[in-house]
């Protein structure tokens, strides 16, 4: 028989002096949401029915949308978007995945698999969808399904015009998916005003929720397009309609994450406290504050202003400066995460949800400041904090 292994209690693993999670996700979540996330109740029954419930009134004011078909998924954000993709992409489906980044790759990938004929519009890094592109591909490959990330938290770029992207679908019949991950409560997006069929989002960023339970809303124009499916979609667990056995009749459809929809729940009912558009100006003060005492200390955003976003702010990296080496010593000497990349010379730091507090970002500028000092590439972080306090004020006397 196999000895029993020793292993040691989280107590002996985790660091007794916390960090602040300040990278691309997962971020801090509030007090009401970590009780939440330590109750099991059972995942049928009338008190999760009124749960679920709630979550879906809830979650139709994030989005934006009257559509009823709200759901969510056991699983990270990834699964959303899989969940998506392959409830409306079957053998031979056209496909415009519009790309400029990790994420909309992602995409891309899970409509090829799901058997799509995919075109790829391949976006120059640093640079956000060009709608005119966007229409000559519609006009000539005549997609039946669009895929397309809002804020491309691989290398901080920002699609700003999904609203004009949204209507060129609708004109040209092509149900639109849009990954929100780490936008949706960040910044705006109407769902049904801007045309969108398919909007995804995670628990773990924007919401402050924790990961692995994620949501999808679908437009009644998607949902038409499922229920004519020609064939059964592969994935059993990520159906769509059988989804709704649990999210709208209260019914099996597998065990639910009871403990994370809890936890979902009193995210969501922040964000509604809070409103949304307190929220959106809550973090764009955040997020421009921090930009300008990054530039102060001396260092470069990685992406132009006008396709920038503020939910993941991209910082490029001096020539000769690994972006491991400033994660590890920010981590270890200032107890500040902060993210790598995948692929360019860039460190980002996150701007969703409980990130966006001011003691957060003064703690946060000053540890950045303080690593590239300590490996030898001088910034003046006297300048970075003032310009970090001085942009503050600034944005709150606009309010």
């Amino acid at each position: 028989m196999i000895q029993a292994p020793h292993i040691d209690g989280l107590n002996q693993i985790l660091p007794e002096d916390p960090l602040l999670m300040m990278g691309a996700g997962p971020v801090p979540i509030p007090g009401p949401v970590a009780a939440a996330n330590g109750i099991v109740i059972n995942h049928l029954g009338e008190t999760m029915a009124r749960i679920i419930d709630q979550v879906k009134r809830m979650g139709r004011y994030i989005f934006q949308t009257e559509s009823p078909w709200l759901m969510g998924v056991a699983g990270p954000g990834s699964a959303a978007m899989e969940m998506a993709v392959t409830n409306l992409v079957w053998p031979d489906t056209r496909v415009l995945c519009v790309c400029n980044g990790f994420f909309s790759q992602r995409l891309a990938e899970m409509a090829r698999r799901a058997g799509g004929e995919v075109e790829r519009l391949l976006i120059d890094e640093g640079c956000r969808a060009d709608v005119s592109r966007i229409e000559d591909i519609l006009q000539t490959f005549e997609p039946e399904v669009m895929t397309i990330v809002q804020g491309e938290t691989s290398n901080t770029t920002h699609n700003k015009d999904l609203a004009a992207i949204g209507a060129l679908a609708q004109r040209y019949n092509c149900r639109l998916i849009v990954d929100a991950v780490c936008t949706l409560s960040t910044m705006e997006l109407n769902m049904d005003d801007w045309g969108i069929d398919v909007v995804i989002t995670g628990g773990q960023k924007g919401l402050s929720s924790i990961p692995g339970v994620s949501l999808v809303a679908f437009s009644e124009h998607a949902w038409q397009r499922i229920l004519q499916r020609p064939v059964p979609i592969p994935h059993w667990t990520l159906d769509a309609q059988l989804a709704t056995r649990f999210w709208h009749e209260a019914s099996y459809h597998y065990t639910a994450p009871v403990s994370g929809l809890l936890a979902l729940h009193e995210a969501m009912r922040l964000v509604c406290e809070e409103t949304l558009e307190r929220r959106f100006q809550r973090h764009r003060k955040s997020s421009l504050a921090l930009q300008g005492g990054i530039e102060a200390l001396g260092l470069s955003l990685y992406v132009p202003t006008e396709a920038r976003l503020n939910s993941v702010v991209g910082i490029a990296l001096p020539e000769g400066l690994d972006s491991k080496a400033v994660c590890s010593h920010i981590s270890r000497h200032f107890r500040v995460e902060i993210a790598g990349s995948f692929g360019p010379p860039i460190v980002r730091i996150g701007q969703m949800g409980e990130q966006c507090r001011v003691h957060n970002l003064f703690r946060t500028l000053h540890a950045l400041g303080s690593t590239f000092n300590a490996l030898g590439y001088p910034v003046d972080l006297p300048a970075g904090m003032a310009a970090l306090e001085n942009r503050l004020q600034a944005l709150s006397a606009e309010e």
